[in-house]
């Protein structure tokens, strides 16, 4: 019953009758345990948490995190992948640690959709519609009167649509989800919330503007101040415009002075590698949906379309929801080293004239909750070698060594139980996907006999996407067959996951897989799992041997999915893309193997060069490794292997670190700032406003001129005195920094990356400031350098704020 709710306790208790409860409440040994839950629960959610220990002086801040969906459990059905994970992993460990962080959401109505197969392997859509009464969430009353619903109201073109309120209680966070499926509202607008990810290019933005706008109604409506905003993707950036008209209102000021004040809380974090994966929409769904909000910001239709186009006024393109994010928040970062490379390369022309390295777009690469990810066993495993406290310390290196000192014998054995467990439950998932298809009894009894428990067993599930290559694995057939086909060396393949209903590419790589796992060679050997959710990532990313990635990088933003394998002790094998690019190069060959050198594969001959790579590591180090048994039958080259992967990987993987980055570097730097912009009427938001104005109507009279310097012919250690001769206009020395950029050329005159160096002012006569810097020579080689001037404050969140800089 437990399985057929998908975990939801609600619809449990439901389903189980009166009678049923009467009995469990009068059962001892039931209630004794229920009471110890109980207790434990207390004490978390009395717990003070690392945040209030470690920043004391910010207690009473507030963090809205937005995200448009979330992943919490199967139960919960408001996520369709990894964005959504991410969030749930987000919020559960801001309850761990004690983050005052409130999320903000959607309530779908049908959420994402259900998988079935036809009989050719097509992916077939069921969207069940979600009784939100029957489901984990609790109605948010309304505090003026608790016998009626709280509800907000949001302005679209044709008046007010109305929302109600759910909560979800994830720990200490509370997540609310906002619902327009009301009776007041019509039929279009009740849609809003119908499904995730669904519709139009107007319906999408419809949607967003739910979130953003509404997310910020409701905020207020339910008494939560936010010091801080997380945009987690682009979809709620219109969230930041709701903060801003609110404050113009509010303090009776100018859109550049709410924007300095609304944008020094705002961070936004990018999860897209690739521009045709963000959001944005014509002109003309802009200024329909958004126009009752462009007037009282007191901007043109111009100006306003401005915020979201990568080149301001006057560009054709469409608004992209990315760069008003990015034009409306002081902090943004990508979620992986690679990706943030990547996405300062995608956005530097949102910083003109800006080397790309710094371009200031950071990264956190990203976590997942460890205690939601390690299956039961390997926790009772943890919990023995490791104390009870290993959830909570998570991203402790020292405590995850220990590792080492768990028997090989006794890890193996866990391991090898979860794969016997995973194999049972594909055998149940694929027989009953052929009940539904109405098969034969020789079918239902392959269905039963599907998989080896002993077998070496290669996971691959996520997203269908054409750029994930779930078929780059078949290019050679022959070789395949011989690979799965050695009696005594069997290997198996598990695959599933969704593709995009609209996504007929990824829907062919399905069909494809589930024909090839029907040919005889490969029956029972090749299986695809229908439906794929939460569950069933945990009895994978538990059960297999090894965890199989293979994307066309760099297209891979993150992934996480290898890092909960990972956690379980399974080996990843795969592309150096994402969060596996940092793992390879900072641990190496023992936890686990990398397909290529890092290569950008942009044609069919490269995915030919890396399926080569991949059966090459396969066929001479994974399958020799894992049958190589010691006189006692372990494979003890391979376990040393798993023990490396948890003792390296779970300690830098994980959300606990991730969060506590997040903190560090963006949510108290933003708390601070947006004190300084607030306090005194918003002196200091004034301020920088204003100093921007000025120093943006002055920058085209600062030019440089007459750059000297003593010596062009070094020592490695001797220093490079540079001159410059520097004219300011109406602006001062004090709003500039002035800069030596230089490095290593390569043997060109292209400085592609370098380093800066401040210099000094040393006179100024008749408008001319002398500035004299000194370039440290550290490398041997042909070295540049170049002089440039940046308008800065101490004020700003980074020097490179106003997008402004001349070079000489």
């Amino acid at each position: 019953l437990w399985e057929e709710v998908y975990g939801n306790p609600i619809e449990l208790i439901a389903r189980l009758g009166q009678s049923r409860l009467e009995a469990l409440a009068a059962d001892d040994a039931f209630v004794n345990h229920l009471n110890r839950a109980h207790a434990s629960l207390t004490e978390y959610m009395s717990e003070k948490g690392w945040f209030l220990k470690s920043f004391p002086t910010k207690e009473g801040a507030k963090i809205a995190y937005f995200s448009m969906e979330y992943g919490l459990h199967e139960s919960l059905p408001i996520y369709s992948g990894g964005l959504g994970v991410l969030a749930g992993d987000h919020l559960k460990t801001a309850s761990d640690i004690g983050l005052p962080l409130v999320g903000i959401g959607l309530a779908y109505a049908e959420g994402y959709f259900r998988q079935h197969l036809s009989e050719d392997g097509w992916q077939l859509e069921h969207y069940p519609l979600n009784d939100w009464h029957r489901l984990p969430v609790q109605p948010v009353w309304n505090p003026a009167n608790p016998k009626e619903r709280l509800l907000i109201h949001v302005r679209y073109p044709h008046g007010m649509v109305d929302a109600q309120l759910w909560k979800v209680q994830v720990g200490r966070v509370p997540l609310y989800l906002l619902d327009t499926n009301l009776e007041q509202n019509a039929p279009s607008d009740r849609s809003i919330t119908g499904p995730l990810y669904g519709g139009d290019q107007e319906f999408r933005i419809r949607q967003e503007v739910m979130l953003g706008i509404g997310g910020i109604h409701a905020l207020e409506a339910l008494g939560i101040s936010a010091t801080v905003c997380h945009m987690n993707e682009g979809h709620s950036a219109f969230m930041a415009l709701e903060r801003i008209r609110r404050v113009m209102e509010s303090k009776k000021v100018s859109f550049q002075v709410a924007r300095e004040a609304c944008s020094a809380g705002n961070v936004f974090t990018t999860h897209t590698p690739v521009p045709a994966g963000n959001d944005a929409f014509h002109p003309d769904n802009v200024r329909r949906f958004l126009g009752v909000y462009r007037e009282p910001l007191g901007l043109s239709d111009q100006e306003f379309l401005a915020l979201g186009r990568q080149n301001g006024a006057g560009d054709p393109t469409p608004f992209s929801m990315p760069i008003l994010a990015m034009r409306t928040a002081d902090r943004y970062n990508g979620v992986s080293a690679l990706h943030g490379d990547v996405s300062r390369k995608m956005w530097r022309d949102l910083w003109p004239d800006m080397p790309t390295s710094e371009v200031p777009i950071g990264s956190v690469t990203n976590g997942v909750h460890i205690p939601s990810w390690v299956s039961d066993d390997m926790s009772a495993l943890y919990t023995r070698y490791l104390g009870a406290e290993w959830r909570e310390r998570t991203d402790d290196v020292a405590l995850w060594a220990r590792v080492n000192d768990i028997p090989d014998a006794e890890l193996w054995s866990t391991h090898g139980h979860r794969r016997h467990r995973l194999v049972a439950l594909c055998r149940k998932r694929l027989r009953l996907a052929a009940e539904r298809r109405g098969a034969n009894k020789a079918e239902l009894a392959s269905a039963d006999e599907a998989l080896d428990p002993r077998a070496l067993t290669i996971g691959f599930a996520r997203r269908f996407a054409t750029y994930k290559r779930a078929t780059l694995l078949f290019s050679d057939l022959e070789r395949v067959k011989k690979l799965l086909g050695d009696p005594e060396r069997p290997v198996q393949l598990v695959f599933a996951g969704k593709a995009h209903p609209q996504d007929k590419g990824g829907k062919e790589l399905i069909r494809a897989i589930v024909r090839l796992g029907r040919e005889a060679d490969f029956r029972g050997k090749v299986v695809f799992i229908e439906n794929y959710d939460m569950r069933v990532a945990r009895a994978l990313v538990s059960g297999v041997d090894v965890w199989l990635n293979t994307p066309r990088r760099p297209h891979e933003a993150s992934g996480t999915s290898g890092m909960k394998a990972a956690a379980n002790g399974a080996l990843n094998l795969s592309i150096l893309d994402g969060w596996w690019a940092e793992a390879w190069a900072k641990f190496g060959w023992p936890v686990g193997w990398a397909i290529g050198n890092g290569e950008d594969a942009v044609d069919d001959a490269g995915d030919r060069m890396e399926a080569e790579a991949l059966y090459d590591i396969l066929e001479r180090e994974v399958v020799p490794l894992f049958f190589d048994r010691s006189e006692d039958r372990l494979p003890r080259g391979w376990v040393q292997k798993m023990k490396a992967t948890i003792a390296h990987c779970v300690p830098e993987f994980n959300t606990a670190r991730m969060v506590k980055e997040y903190t560090g570097r963006f949510y108290v730097p933003s708390i601070e700032k947006t004190g300084d912009m607030l306090r005194s009427d918003l002196a200091g938001a004034k301020d920088l406003a204003a100093w921007k104005d000025r120093v943006g109507a002055s920058w085209k009279d600062v030019s440089i001129h007459d750059v000297k310097v003593d010596h062009t012919e070094l020592v490695v250690g001797e220093a490079m005195r540079v001159h410059a001769e520097v004219s300011l206009g109406a602006i001062t020395p004090d709003d500039v920094i002035v800069e030596v950029y230089h490095g290593p050329t390569a043997g060109s005159y292209d400085l592609a990356e370098g380093t800066a160096t401040p210099m000094k002012l040393h006179a100024s006569r008749d408008g001319v400031h002398s500035f004299v810097g000194e370039v440290p020579t550290k490398e041997s080689g042909t070295h540049a350098f170049a002089v440039r001037v940046i308008p800065y404050r101490q004020t700003q969140s980074h020097k490179f704020e106003t997008g402004l800089i001349r070079w000489a």
